[in-house]
């Protein structure tokens, strides 16, 4: 650890009497300190130290010029005074060819006591950072990034949670990039500098999430000011650690009441209740307007709270009303619109969703399904039923990245009539209208061709007809329904549907 005054960490000291440079090297540093009243009283021997006047500069430029000059004979590397910042341009360029460093300070006492610290002082300075985190934790916090706001205003750094993906909170800054990966996520406490950069950070003792750190960041800090923030980071955890914990608790129950009132809401069927409707509206939801629901589910086993935790946070990023909690064993939300959307915006809607699904799978194993755009309270409690629906036909379609939209299922949404579903034997009946026509003979030829495997001759024979008589018949179904018949998906779905059609 160096013991000279570096110019970067002076800059960095929170309570740094306001000190700017004005000219010389920005990356200067000396062998101490001298304070004085005025030029005229510092020692004849600078001995590389940096000179702070506490008293007022000379205002003409050549006066100015020889006060630089005379400083620097003396030895001095550098010289902090009231006022520097108005120096006029030929003293900076002055002060540029000596490579000596001019320094403006508001106050030049509480510089030098800046100074004190990070030379003489270094307990000092770690025992400050203390008793200003202590101060810290005694406030009342609304939630964690409160207290973190709280935390970085009164240590004058920034301070970030975070773990070895990246930034999960921060307040009084950015922490960088090249900082974030040189921090080692193994030891207690890391001291890291990369680049103009520094951090000194301490693992989270906390009992439910694993990995975390909380940093201290700047840029310019010196090896003193990263071992004071250290000990100031240490003290600091205990309070970050139950701010996590309660508001986790909060979460866990916001979570389980909102996923009760959903419940609640859809299990009407979009009949009127003042109540629902009046616990949907304290939450924000609204009922009213056109929504685009989605469902998102674990196709293994999944933290339905951390996977809402993103999904909500993703939703963020989508400029236009949305809602979501936890529900069984993932996350169901929409997407609300005051006006009709047109097609093309409904398509950027379920784009953007597609993106939020890609990038949930890089930390969630999830299938995710959404429903067609739908108007009101019924609208909505309709859609919210068929992305329920379709998400289990997503949890088994790798080859759609295990995404699927209702609106774009065609033939495929029939695979969930089986089920009984309310949602989908409309769908069932609309594509098998073309065969009710008459007697209905049509839809009954296909349905016991289908039970009996697709074979003509035992199709024959259970329904009394001639071979030739169901092949035409089964022939006249295809070229109604317009589809082909030698796709084993498309005889499953219509075997379905049949099945479902004809058991109302």
């Amino acid at each position: 650890m160096s013991d000279r005054l570096q110019l970067g960490a002076l800059l960095a000291h929170p309570d740094n009497g306001g000190v700017r440079l004005v000219a010389g090297p920005a990356d200067a540093n000396w062998a101490g300190v001298v304070v004085e009243t005025n030029e005229a009283t510092l020692p004849e021997d600078g001995a590389g130290r940096l000179a702070v006047v506490t008293g007022v500069p000379p205002t003409r430029p050549w006066q100015q010029d020889a006060l630089v000059r005379r400083t620097r004979d003396r030895g001095f590397l550098a010289l902090a005074i009231p006022e520097a910042d108005s120096f006029g341009a030929g003293t900076r360029a002055l002060a540029d060819r000596l490579g000596f460093s001019l320094l403006h300070v508001d106050r030049p006492m509480l510089l030098a006591k800046a100074c004190w610290q990070l030379v003489e002082a270094r307990d000092s300075l770690t025992l400050g950072y203390v008793r200003k985190v202590a101060q810290s934790i005694e406030y009342h916090a609304e939630g964690l990034a409160d207290l973190l706001r709280h935390l970085s205003t009164s240590i004058g750094h920034g301070i970030a949670l975070i773990d070895s993906e990246g930034v999960l909170l921060e307040a009084g800054g950015r922490l960088p990039a090249e900082v974030h990966a040189a921090i080692d996520f193994g030891p207690w406490v890391d001291l890291t500098k990369a680049g103009r950069g520094a951090a000194a950070s301490v693992r989270v003792d906390s009992p439910s999430r694993e990995g975390l750190r909380v940093a201290f960041f700047g840029d310019g800090l010196d090896d003193r000011q990263l071992s004071a923030l250290a000990v100031a980071a240490e003290v600091a955890m205990p309070a970050v650690a139950a701010r996590i914990l309660i508001d986790e608790v909060a979460e866990v129950s916001d979570a389980s009441v909102s996923s009760g009132v959903l419940r609640d809401f859809v299990d009407l069927r979009g009949r009127p209740d003042p109540d629902i409707e009046r616990r949907m509206l304290e939450r924000g939801w609204r009922t009213t307007g056109y929504h685009l629901a989605f469902r998102i589910v674990g196709r293994s086993r999944v933290d339905a709270l951390q996977l809402l935790r993103f999904v909500t946070g993703a939703l963020g990023r989508i400029a236009v009303d949305s809602h979501a909690t936890t529900s069984g064993r993932g996350v169901s939300g929409w997407l609300t619109f005051a006006e009709p959307p047109e097609p093309p915006q409904v398509e950027r809607y379920i784009a953007a969703l597609r993106d939020l699904h890609v990038e949930a799978r890089r930390s969630f194993n999830v299938a995710t399904a959404v429903g067609s755009l739908a108007s009101g309270s019924a609208g909505l409690t309709s859609s919210l039923g068929e992305a329920s629906d379709a998400v289990r036909i997503a949890a088994n379609r790798s080859t759609t990245g295990w995404f699927v939209r209702v609106d774009g299922l065609g033939l495929e949404q029939l695979l969930l009539a089986w089920t009984g579903n309310d949602t989908f034997v409309p769908a069932a009946r609309s594509l098998l209208a073309p065969l009710q026509t008459g007697n209905g003979e049509l839809l009954t030829t296909l349905s016991a061709y289908l039970d009996l495997e697709s074979a003509v001759a035992p199709t024959a024979a259970a329904l009394g007809l001639h071979r030739n008589t169901v092949a035409t018949r089964i022939t006249r179904a295809q070229e109604l329904l317009g589809v082909d018949m030698a796709d084993p998906e498309v005889r499953l779905a219509l075997h379905l549907a049949c099945r479902a059609v004809r058991g109302q």
